[in-house]
């Protein structure tokens, strides 16, 4: 029977760090979001949502497991001000995937902010 939890995002594959991850990163490999697990029978659902602090609508990519585009490319464009934009509807990551690091990067650095959460689904 499968077993359910409910997680903070994992950006460096440990405990979460909290709510929010600010993207520093404006190119390719972009700032880690979050790590999935190294079990092969464990997936992780993921949602994702973005904020934008600027004045201006910034584009922001999420990184997939891949960096290499458009394989593993997501892209959005989150308005200026305006709360939360949910990029990413709960998604699975397979466990020990290759890679299994979901990254994210914008147009503008420091101006994005991720939140969200993992449904963490094991056999």
């Amino acid at each position: 029977m499968a077993t359910f939890s409910k997680l903070t995002l994992q950006p460096a594959g440990t405990t979460g760090t909290g709510l929010a991850t600010l993207v520093a990163a404006t190119a390719t490999p972009g700032t880690a979001v979050h790590t999935a697990s190294t079990v092969s029978t464990t997936i992780d659902e993921v949602w994702i949502y973005a904020f934008n602090s600027s004045a201006s609508s910034v584009k922001v990519t999420i990184e997939w497991g891949e960096t290499t585009a458009p394989n593993g490319h997501i892209e959005f464009t989150v308005p200026a001000e305006n709360g939360l934009y949910a990029m990413i509807p709960g998604l699975p990551i397979q466990g020990n995937a290759t890679p299994r690091v979901i990254r994210a990067f914008a147009g503008t650095a420091n101006v994005i902010t991720i939140h969200g959460f993992v449904n963490r689904i094991t056999a």
